[in-house]
Parts: structure tokens; C-alpha cells; sequence
């Protein structure tokens, strides 16, 4: 509930503080005395975008700032959501600065007008004929038959694997979009990994090849060359092998004549040694070498096909190939097995069809229950406010498909008179009809749950006494579970009110200023008593007013 409001320096008022209690508030006044000025104020402070030329004073700070017991409201998760500090006594301030730039802020924590709007929606509705055209939205008329029918869970329920319905058949379309794309190139990458599977790129080892390439490919060379230095090596007399060792008898002959001497022979001998083991080596190798065409065409054949698959895939090595080839098998093993993803995710779809169903179902059952109770009450009211012969009908249809909060379309039929025929409600009601429903609707709907405070902004227009009176009475007992306000100029509704305050115009130094006031009992009298008779107040008047208030 609405419990400060505080206006400084905004149109006509150059400050103003006030509180308000529970029950029914009235605020009567003059036409022009600024009780639009007072609400404008107030949408203000709900989220209702700023212009400076609302300020009184441009070269000052405009301020207002509300105060509400949001202790029954059930708002804490709403305050999560929006990151800010949850208060039972929550002050929402906004500021219009002499630049004209606008702030907001809740509980001292600036805020966008996005995060006001959403949660002033939960503490204060502004009602009046221009707003009862939210009665003609689809989204309302839903919003007041679930109320009633206490889909409030299942509701949350359907929201949450509607989410979760609508996330698996984007998967499932991207699955099979994949699908498509990978399929084009299928066979193409089965071709690819077939080639890079028939020569077994593990067992490849690039360096040895090209080895044994060069050695095929010169076997007549390499004989040539290691017969002659054979040859050099071991010729008889002026081989290699046959001075060494005449040099190692001449140095024989020296070495006991010191160790450098002892140390060269035995070098000598040691490279004596040594060209044995490659004379054994020449002749191991030159036994083992032999002219193998084919062979050496089968190892060229295999160095090309490598070379090839280089160049196609720009790699430099066989590792890189092996990467590619991997790649290529997982490309195909996604695509072969697509069908089975497929598959399982039309039966997670299914799954979630039949809960989706099962919850529609249950919301679709507990609305057509509710629909002939809802129709009842309302019809009721209408006969008391002056629509004796209104009959309204609500259309339930069940879809085929769902939508954001079931499976239902639901639309709202009037027919205000006897003879003629139902007709949607935005073709068939007049403002004044549509307002004096919204009433009686807000009346059945503070039966069935916690709503916000609201306002009634002189919805009782063009409405005669009796009606007027009875106008009063649904406000009254509506106070009895929420704040309710009222802006009349009818005596009968204001006489209703719990507390009673009248905006008013001063002049002072040639400058007309705004002021509320709350009337203590013998004021209320006497403003009741102008809103019957006029500024001549008469006895009879007086007494009509005093007769109202008891």
C-alpha cells in the first residue's frame, strides 16, 4: 500500500507531503484544482517517462518520492530478479534534474525505467476510462480468468517446460540442419578419409622411405663406389691396409724409446682395427645390395601418393595428416550417427509434448470451471450498477498448438441490451460500460487474490446517484482487502471513503499553487455538502451530507 507521497517543485506544487492508511481514500475537488497534477505526479514515481517542462521551478531539482508497505505482496523473488535490496517499507524516488536528465531509483539504488515499470505494476494500478481498454486485451481478459481459476502454478509450471519444449525443437532443427550440410558433404569426406586410411599413415616413417628410395634408385652407383674403395682399402702392396701396417712395424721398432712413441703405435693399430671392421662392413653391404625395380617402383609409388596428399591437404607432415584423417572419421561418425541424435530428440520432444498437454489440460479444465462463476458474479454487479439487462459470455476454445500460457484462445463477449446479439467486448461496450466492468471485474478479482492498491480515477462519470451509491459500496468492500482510491465528484462515493482529502488551488503573490489536504470530520461534511448543493451551502445540504456520512 501507497504509504507517503512526497511532490516537490513539479507543475503547480511547490512541496507536498502526505500519508495515507488502508481502507478506502476519497480525493474530491474543483474541475482545474489539480487533482491531474496529483496523478500525474504519482505515474511519475510508477515510471512514466519525465519532461522538464513539468517542473515548477526549471532552475531546481524536481523531486517525489513514494513510500509503500509491500509487506503482503509476496515481492521478494521480483526484488531478486531485479537485483535490488528487498524492504518491506520500499521508497521509490525519482528526480528531474534542471538539465532535464531524469533518475529513478529504489530503495537509494538507481534503476532503469524498465526495472520501475515492472515492479510498480505490483503496487499501484491507475484506473480510469482512458485504462479500461486493457479490458479489451487478450492478455488481461486471460490474466482475470486464471486468477480465478487459481492457475497461478501450473501457469509457472506451463512457462517453464514451454522453455524447455521450444529449446528441444531448436535443437531438433538444428540437428537437422546439420544434418543437411553435413550430408552434402558425406561422401566427399568418405572419399578423403579412405584415401588417407589405405597407406596406413602410423606405420609410414617418411625419413626411412625416402632412404631406402635413394638407395634403390643408385644401387648401381653405391656398388661402384664401395668395390674401389675396397679396392683402395685392401689392394696387396699399396692398399691402405697393407702401409699401415708397415707403419706400424717402423713404429715398433721405436717404442720402448718413450711413451709417445709406445702411444702411436698404438693408435696405428687401433686404425688397423678400425678398417678391418669397415673392409667387413664394404663387403656385408656390397653382398646385400641387389637391383629391385620393383621395389623401388612400389616405394616411388608410395613417396607420390604422400607427396599428393601434402599437397592437397596443405600439410608438411605425416602427423598432420594422421589430425586430418581423424577429423575427417569424426565429420562421419556425427553424420552416420545424426539419424540416432535425430531420433532421440524427437522422443525428448514427444515427452515434453505430452507434459506441455498434461498441464494445458489441467489449466484449460480449472478456466471452464471458473468461466460460469466468474460470469455470474459479474453479471450480478452490472444489474446493480445500472446494466440490468448486460449478459456476458466468455469463450474458451481449445488450439492445437500452444501458446505462451496454455492451449486456449479466450475471448470476452457483451451484449448490453435485450434483443441485440453478443459482440466482442471493445465493439459492443462504451466507455462508460467499460468502466463501471472493469470495476465490477476489479471487485470479483480482490475476492480471489492479493491485487495492488489502486486508483480510481473518476470512473463514476456520467453515472446517476443510485448507481453512484452502489459504485461506492463495491470500492468499500474492496478496501476491506487492499487500499483503494478514489477521485469523484459524486457525494455518494465520497461519503463511502475511510479518509477523505480535498486538492485545492491558493493564490499567492500572483502564483497559483496546488495543495492536498486531509478534511477532518466536520470539513468532510462541509465538502460533501458543496459536492450536493454547490458553494451555497444550505441547511437541507448540510444535513443530506451528514445523513451520507452516517
Amino acid at each position: 500500500m501507497l504509504t507517503t507521497l512526497h511532490i516537490k517543485n513539479y507543475a503547480l506544487i511547490d512541496e507536498l507531503k502526505v500519508s495515507f492508511n488502508n481502507g478506502l481514500t476519497i480525493i474530491t475537488g474543483e474541475t482545474g484544482a489539480g487533482k491531474s497534477i496529483l496523478l500525474g505526479g504519482l505515474s511519475l514515481v510508477l515510471g512514466k517517462r519525465a519532461d522538464l517542462s513539468q517542473v515548477k521551478n526549471a532552475k531546481e531539482k524536481c523531486i517525489i518520492e513514494a513510500v509503500f508497505d509491500i509487506s503482503n505482496y509476496d515481492l521478494t523473488a521480483l526484488f531478486k530478479t531485479l537485483d535490488l535490496d528487498y524492504d518491506v517499507l520500499t521508497i521509490i524516488r525519482r528526480e528531474i534534474l534542471p538539465s532535464g536528465k531524469s533518475r529513478a531509483f529504489i530503495n537509494d539504488t538507481p534503476v532503469t525505467l524498465e526495472s520501475l515499470n515492472t515492479l510498480s505494476t505490483h503496487l499501484i494500478d491507475i484506473h480510469s476510462q482512458h485504462q479500461t481498454q486493457q479490458l479489451t486485451q487478450d492478455d488481461y481478459q486471460f490474466n482475470v480468468i486464471d486468477a480465478l481459476a487459481a492457475n497461478k502454478l501450473n501457469l509457472a509450471e506451463f512457462s517453464k517446460q514451454l522453455r524447455v519444449y521450444k529449446k528441444l525443437e531448436k535443437s531438433l532443427d538444428e540437428l537437422k540442419l546439420s544434418k543437411s550440410e553435413l550430408i552434402k558433404e558425406y561422401d566427399y569426406n568418405l572419399f578423403l578419409s579412405k584415401e588417407l586410411n589405405e597407406i596406413n599413415l602410423e606405420k609410414i616413417n617418411l625419413k626411412d622411405l625416402e632412404a631406402q628410395f635413394e638407395e634403390l634408385n643408385n644401387v648401381e652407383i653405391i656398388v661402384e663406389k664401395l668395390t674401389s674403395s675396397k679396392s683402395i682399402l685392401s689392394a696387396e702392396d699399396i692398399g691402405v691396409t697393407d702401409q699401415l701396417s708397415s707403419v706400424k712395424q717402423e713404429l715398433a721398432k721405436i717404442a720402448a724409446f718413450g711413451t709417445s712413441y709406445e702411444n702411436l703405435k698404438e693408435r696405428i693399430i687401433s686404425i688397423g682395427i678400425e678398417l678391418d671392421d669397415i673392409l667387413i662392413e664394404i663387403d656385408d653391404l656390397e653382398e646385400k645390395l641387389s637391383s629391385d625395380p620393383q621395389e623401388l617402383e612400389r616405394i616411388n609409388s608410395k613417396l607420390q601418393v604422400i607427396n599428393n596428399l601434402f599437397q592437397k591437404h596443405s600439410v608438411l607432415d605425416i602427423n598432420e595428416l594422421i589430425e586430418i584423417r581423424n577429423e575427417l572419421q569424426l565429420k562421419i561418425n556425427n553424420t552416420e550417427s545424426l539419424d540416432q541424435s535425430i531420433a532421440d530428440k524427437e522422443q525428448e520432444i514427444l515427452k515434453a509434448n505430452d507434459k506441455l498437454n498434461q498441464i494445458a489440460l489441467k489449466i484449460h479444465k480449472n478456466r471452464k470451471k471458473v468461466i460460469p462463476v466468474f460470469v455470474s458474479k459479474l453479471e450480478a454487479i452490472l444489474s446493480e450498477l445500472g446494466m440490468p439487462n448486460a449478459k456476458f459470455k466468455v469463450e474458451l476454445e481449445a488450439l492445437d498448438h500452444f501458446v505462451k500460457n496454455g492451449k486456449d484462445n479466450l475471448q470476452f463477449l457483451f451484449m448490453a441490451n435485450k434483443g441485440s446479439s453478443f459482440n466482442e467486448l471493445k465493439k459492443s461496450a462504451s466507455g462508460g460500460e467499460l468502466s463501471r466492468i472493469m470495476l465490477a471485474i476489479k471487485s470479483i478479482l480482490a475476492e480471489y487474490i492479493q491485487l495492488p492498491s489502486i486508483m480510481f480515477d473518476e470512473i463514476d462519470t456520467g453515472v446517476s446517484g443510485e448507481i453512484s451509491n452502489k459504485m461506492g459500496e463495491i470500492m468499500k468492500q474492496m478496501s476491506c482487502t487492499m487500499q483503494v482510491f478514489s477521485i469523484t465528484h459524486l457525494p455518494q462515493i465520497a461519503a463511502k471513503g475511510n479518509s477523505h482529502f480535498k486538492v485545492f488551488k491558493t493564490d499567492i503573490d500572483d502564483i497559483t499553487h496546488t495543495n492536498l489536504k486531509k478534511l477532518t470530520e466536520d470539513e468532510r461534511v462541509v465538502e460533501i455538502a458543496q459536492m450536493l448543493g454547490g458553494l451555497s451551502i444550505t441547511d437541507s445540504a448540510m444535513a443530506h451530507a451528514k445523513e451520507l456520512l452516517n
